[in-house]
């Protein structure tokens, strides 16, 4: 197991000079991100991710958790871990400041998060969901339910969850079960859910609980589910602890990764019914919990940016120190100096770093989405964060497993052997392209709602937004970064193109047969148009004589790595899009 650093030098990078952070800094709210202020977060956050949490991650995966009775056992290397991150200020970084917030940008909140996650995903995913819980309250909850909740949630003194999932109900959220009965001022709360990721545990003094239920009265389907807050403890106004809530955890899930994070099932109301508080209206829970969940679903495709970068350093880490076979004039070399080595380490940064820069992007048009007084941008930068949430989502998480699996092949034999830890990231990245709506999900949202819907509006933004890209590759002499890019973007552009001509066919499959290639190629073509832009300003710099020499040259390297052997598969993607259905459905059902 290797020691995992922040990649403080490339989050700096982007956030100066290829995302400008100034521009941000300079946005209503948030005066404080000065260079000063973001320099010392960074700083700091590498430090205490890096030397306190990163070393839990191999020994908190081999001890896992269990249960007892009804109460979460927790990984006893975390002991204490959760505490420490609370009183260094970690859970509040980009909260509404009037509810104990700080107030920072997203964009600089996102890069402490990917330190998070890469050093212990697990233990990561418990701040991540009590900030999607946080956002929904923040939107949709009442004054009242936001004076009481959210300091409680935004401090880390109590944590969140979201239920959404039933036995019966996987992503078909339109045969959800559970009931919410009206009892005074109130609710009552009966079934179970399942896969709820930190549904029990000690670590706070509370656990709210988001949970999609139906009334009495509620029509059939998504139309009439409904969000409630449930409490694992009642609190009462003073806020002293009162009786414990009818929600239990009754079962743990034996998962393939991410041992050290407590998936649960929840039985509500078994012993009368579990109270809970309505949040909105009724039969509206569908639109407020999609607030949590586009949250979410940019949160995972950072924890696969996350889990790369951890399998990244360790694999660079070992092809550095394993002594294998020969080159030219030398014997008994390490392994990096291997051409197909270097092949793979080069493929796993290049992937690492255009999954970084694009994920940051999103996050840095929600913060001018957030924060524009002018609405017509305001609602440019919006459409920008839609159409990037499947693809970061989806094609981050995607190319998570091609980065944790070339990691295992880059420790060979060693690499399958738990005891180097490289497995355990693939099984902890294998979650990642499922939950939070599964990869196809993101797929069919892109090209339904993001793209069609709109008769790609959105889409033919970006395309037209990424151009000036190559003008500038090519006056900073990068011609093959420049090239590459303009035959993805026409790439990019024919797909859409051919995806919105397929509104006139008849044949309902086309689009869902087409719509992984489609989010592949788009992800692809995105990622090397960051990447491109990161060459821009790295040569820029190099030119200028300022900054990391070293930096600046390996930032050039790797964009023209991504531009020679990443961003020639959208062609393949290409062709798949326009392939169709036909051979897609063409198998009798019965011959498989």
């Amino acid at each position: 197991m290797t020691i995992y650093r922040a990649p403080t030098a490339d989050m700096t990078f982007l956030l100066n000079h290829v995302l400008a952070m100034d521009e941000i800094a300079a946005l209503p709210g948030f005066e404080d991100a000065t260079p000063d202020m973001v320099d010392a977060i960074l700083t700091e956050a590498a430090r205490f991710f890096g030397e306190v949490v990163a070393p839990t991650n191999q020994l908190a995966d081999r001890q896992g958790t269990q249960l007892d009775g009804t109460t979460v056992i927790t990984a006893p290397v975390l002991d204490g871990i959760y505490q420490q991150m609370l009183e260094a200020g970690w859970m509040g970084l980009a909260a509404d400041v009037d509810f104990g917030g700080q107030g920072m940008p997203g964009v600089l909140s996102i890069a402490v998060d990917e330190m998070s996650q890469s050093a212990n995903m697990a233990f990561g995913l418990c701040p991540m969901l009590t900030k999607g819980v946080v956002t929904a309250l923040s939107i949709y909850g009442s004054d009242q339910q936001k004076a009481f909740y959210l300091p409680r949630l935004i401090s880390g003194e109590w944590s969140g969850t979201m239920n959404l999932t039933e036995s019966q109900a996987g992503s078909d959220l339109a045969a959800v079960r559970t009931k919410a009965t009206p009892n005074g001022d109130h609710y009552l709360l009966s079934g179970q859910k399942i896969f709820i990721t930190w549904g029990d545990h000690e670590y706070t003094d509370n656990i709210i609980h988001l949970v999609l239920a139906r009334t009495p009265d509620a029509p059939a389907g998504v139309k009439g589910i409904s969000l409630f807050l449930v409490p694992k403890y009642q609190f009462k106004d003073d806020g002293t602890r009162g009786e414990r809530n009818d929600v239990y955890c009754v079962g743990l899930e034996h998962k393939m990764g991410i041992h050290a994070s407590p998936t649960c099932t929840l039985a509500f109301g078994d012993n009368g019914g579990a109270v809970g508080y309505l949040i909105g209206e009724e039969n509206q829970g569908l639109v407020y919990m999609f607030a949590m969940m586009n949250e979410a679903r940019l949160a995972v495709g950072l924890q696969g940016v996350a889990v790369s970068e951890r399998a990244y350093q360790q694999a660079v880490a070992f092809a550095k120190d394993r002594i294998q076979g020969a080159i030219p004039g030398k014997n008994g070399v390490a392994i990096i100096h291997h051409p197909d080595v270097r092949r793979m380490l080069m493929q796993m940064r290049a992937l690492t770093e255009g999954a970084r820069a694009m994920a940051y992007s999103s996050l840095a048009h929600e913060d001018r989405a957030h924060k524009m007084e002018d609405e017509e941008q305001s609602r440019y930068h919006q459409r920008r964060v839609d159409l990037l949430t499947p693809l970061v989502k989806g094609w981050c998480t995607e190319i998570s497993l091609e980065v944790t699996s070339l990691g295992i092949q880059v420790h060979g034999g060693m690499g399958y052997v738990e005891e180097t830890g490289a497995a355990q990231h693939l099984r902890d990245a294998r979650i990642l392209p499922i939950y939070e709506g599964t990869n196809g999900i993101q797929a069919m949202d892109l090209v339904g709602r993001k793209i069609a819907r709109d008769q790609g509006l959105g889409a033919m933004e970006l395309i037209k937004d990424l151009h000036p890209v190559l003008r500038e590759a090519g006056d900073a002499g990068l011609p093959v970064i420049a090239e590459s890019l303009s035959a993805s973007l026409a790439d990019l552009k024919e797909a859409v193109e051919v995806l919105l001509a397929s509104a006139a066919d008849e044949n309902w499959a086309t689009p869902g047969a087409m719509a992984h290639n489609l989010l592949m190629l788009m992800g692809t073509c995105v990622a090397g148009a960051m990447l491109a832009k990161s060459a821009v300003a790295a040569s820029k710099l190099q030119k200028a004589d300022s900054g990391n020499p070293l930096f600046n040259s390996s930032k050039l390297t790797t964009a023209n790595f991504f531009a020679e052997h990443v961003l020639p598969r959208t062609a393949s993607y290409l062709a798949a899009v326009k392939a169709g259905s036909d051979s897609v459905l063409a198998l009798d059902i019965d011959a498989f």
